[in-house]
């Protein structure tokens, strides 16, 4: 009898928590289905009000002179955008969007950019600002609750931006141990995003394996202090473009570099 009694709490709680996990996928669905139709209305809307500079297109950025592959990334702070007018944009293929940032930020912006951006055809990745003072599984946990792998078209990207005061070794041991647990997770390496003096001075020759979208807002392409190859440059912090009010961040391949290098393995 008692064995009797607990295999049916086991099977109760199971039920209760196959429940949840589909209650939990059904809200997001629904949500995802709301966030698209009140998309499309607003950005109906929204290009009828669209300031007259805002779709000048008479002056040439680096898209517009070479041939190399060219995207961005956003956050929350692009606010309202219009992805139908930036998914027509024939010189943008891909756009990170920031999801997460440190142990509980969620970039409030993520879930309608996602859904927009996969609606009007640019190939999707997502990325994580990295806090090196928040403790890793707790990031980890953030970031994997909004970076869906059936979401993405492109492998994750970690942002590297700040210390937080922490020595350079101390520093390196906190990152390593969060770049290994998003493999573990993913399965993959992720791409890493930082600025060229600052792996300059703090990750010099300790990145080897890892695809390196570096920034630098120069007309020079970057080149790392020990020489080693660069997949994407991000070129401007104030890029412009139609269907953004304000300015974002554009970034290139380098070289023979292309997006299947960076395509998601799922």
């Amino acid at each position: 009898m008692k064995k009797l009694t607990i295999f049916l709490i086991f099977g109760l709680f199971l039920m209760a928590v196959g429940g949840a996990y589909a209650k939990r996928n059904k809200h997001r669905k629904h949500h995802k289905t709301h966030l698209v139709k009140k998309g499309r209305k607003h950005f109906k809307k929204s290009v009828r009000r669209w300031p007259q500079e805002m779709i000048d297109t008479s002056s040439v950025f680096c898209e517009d002179t070479c041939s190399h592959i060219h995207g961005i990334d956003m956050s929350h702070y692009q606010g309202n955008v219009f992805w139908e007018t930036i998914g027509d944009n024939t010189s943008m293929s891909y756009v990170y969007l920031k999801a997460t940032e440190g142990g509980d930020r969620v970039d409030q912006k993520f879930e309608q950019n996602i859904v927009m951006a996969h609606i009007h055809g640019l190939k999707v990745g997502s990325y994580h600002f990295y806090r090196p003072r928040t403790e890793q599984r707790k990031q980890l946990e953030n970031f994997v609750s909004q970076c869906i792998p059936e979401e993405q078209d492109l492998i994750p990207m970690i942002d590297i931006e700040t210390t937080n005061g922490l020595p350079t070794e101390e520093f390196c041991d906190s990152l390593f141990a969060f770049l290994d647990l998003v493999e573990e997770a993913y399965n993959q390496k992720p791409l890493l995003y930082t600025f060229r003096n600052f792996y300059n001075r703090h990750l010099l020759g300790k990145l080897d394996g890892y695809k390196l979208m570096i920034a630098m807002y120069t007309p020079e392409e970057p080149v790392l202090a020990d020489e080693r190859d660069i997949t994407m440059w991000q070129y401007t912090g104030k890029g412009k473009l139609t269907g953004i009010n304000g300015f974002v961040d554009k970034s290139r391949f380098m070289g023979n570099h292309s997006l299947r290098e960076i395509r998601f393995v799922h």
